[in-house]
C-alpha cells in the first residue's frame, strides 16, 4: 500500500482526500483501520466487494489487496476522486479485477448489474447507519453482508436505523471492535442481508431527508 499512500499525499493537495498529511498517522488511521475487516472478511470467504463513498481509497484499495478478491468496484459520486482511485487502481497493479466508478449509489442499486450482486457492501466514514442500510443493502447479494465503520456512536447509530433495518428487511446485526491500536472506539458494524427488499428501495435522497425510516 505504499504506492497507495505516496499519491494520497501527492493528490491530496488539489483535492482534499484526507485532513491527515503525517504518513505514519495515515498508514494507522487509514490504512490499519481499513484492514481491521480482512480476519472478517476472510472469514465470510468473501471474494468480491463493492466500496461505496471510497474518496481516498479507503477502505476498498486495502482490502482488495490484502484479500485478491477476484472483483472489486470502488466509488464515489466526485469525479476527481473518481479519477484518483482510477489512477491508483493502475498504479498498484489491480486494474486486472478492480474499477472505480463515478456515480451514486442510489443509481447503482437501481442497474441489474449491480442490484443484489454483492457479497460485500463496504462503507467507511459515509452516512449515517440509517441511511447506509437503504442505501446499500438493495446491493448485497442475498446472504451477504454490509460492513459499515463506525465510531464510538456506533450503538447510538444502531439503535437509530432500527427502522431501515426492518423496512429493508435486515438480518442479524454484529458490532465488532477494531481492535486498531490507537483507535480504541472504532467498530464494525456488520448487517447481513435479510428477506427480500422493496423495488422501491433505495429512495432518492430528497425523499430520505423529507420522510426518515
Amino acid at each position: 500500500m505504499d504506492g497507495h499512500v505516496r499519491l494520497l499525499i501527492a493528490w491530496n493537495e488539489a483535492i482534499n482526500l484526507t485532513a491527515i498529511r503525517d504518513p505514519a498517522e495515515i498508514a494507522r488511521a487509514h490504512v490499519l483501520d481499513s484492514l481491521s475487516a480482512v480476519p472478517l472478511l476472510r472469514a465470510l470467504g468473501v471474494r468480491g466487494l463493492l466500496d461505496l463513498g471510497s474518496g481516498g481509497g479507503f477502505p476498498g484499495l486495502p482490502l482488495v489487496a490484502a484479500l485478491g478478491t477476484e472483483r472489486a468496484l470502488l466509488v464515489d459520486s466526485v469525479g476527481k476522486k473518481a479519477r484518483f482511485l482510477a489512477t491508483v487502481i493502475e498504479a498498484t497493479g489491480l486494474a486486472r479485477t478492480t474499477t472505480a466508478e463515478q456515480v451514486r449509489a442510489e443509481a447503482l442499486a437501481f442497474d441489474h448489474r449491480d442490484r443484489e450482486a454483492w457479497p460485500v457492501v463496504t462503507a467507511r466514514a459515509v452516512a449515517s447507519l440509517a441511511e447506509l442500510v437503504e442505501v446499500a443493502l438493495p446491493l448485497v447479494a442475498p446472504g451477504g453482508h454490509l460492513v459499515a465503520w463506525k465510531g464510538a456512536a456506533a450503538e447510538e447509530e444502531l439503535e437509530a436505523a432500527g427502522p431501515a433495518l426492518r423496512a429493508l428487511r435486515a438480518g442479524p446485526v454484529r458490532v465488532l471492535h477494531a481492535g486498531v491500536p490507537g483507535l480504541d472506539d472504532h467498530r464494525l458494524v456488520v448487517v447481513q442481508r435479510g428477506g427480500a427488499i422493496d423495488a422501491r428501495f433505495p429512495r432518492d435522497a430528497a425523499e430520505r431527508r423529507r420522510r426518515p425510516l
